[in-house]
């Protein structure tokens, strides 16, 4: 009887442990579509860094890559989960003025680059005093 009550207490603190370890797992996203955003008002790395968070915490967006030089937001992501114009009002409403440039197929865009999203971001540096005002606080 003894022997009963502890492997069923151990039992349900086994289950109690799996459930609560369940909403720390971030699921991977399938991305199926990447959209190209135009964006302006990023003028360093911490810009990057705020739209990237931005997008990543959105549910569906598998990766986010920024060019500052180019003005360009890469976002590869799962369109049963969000729409790229979603994904272009998430950066305006960081600070920045975005909008769809080009939605393609993650083999278009593999096509078009020479490589799949993800593998080499393209962010490049900078200093937040520089032209614009910094970090998005301009909107062109």
């Amino acid at each position: 009887m003894k022997n009963k009550v502890i492997n069923a207490l151990m039992l349900v603190a086994t289950v109690t442990l799996l459930s609560v370890l369940a909403f720390y797992v971030k699921v991977a996203v399938t991305a199926d579509s990447v959209v190209v955003l135009q964006t302006t008002g990023m003028t360093c790395g911490s810009c990057s860094d705020k739209i990237s968070k931005v997008l990543e915490s959105v549910k569906g967006v598998a990766v986010a890559e920024i060019d500052l030089d180019g003005g360009w937001v890469i976002v590869s992501y799962d369109t049963k989960n969000v729409k790229p114009e979603n994904l272009a009002e998430k950066v305006s409403s960081s600070g920045f003025n975005s909008n769809v440039h080009v939605v393609l197929t993650p083999e278009q865009f593999r096509q078009v680059t020479g490589r799949n999203i993800g593998e080499k971001a393209g962010q490049a540096g900078g200093c937040c005093g520089g032209k614009g005002g910094g970090c998005g606080m301009s909107k062109k």
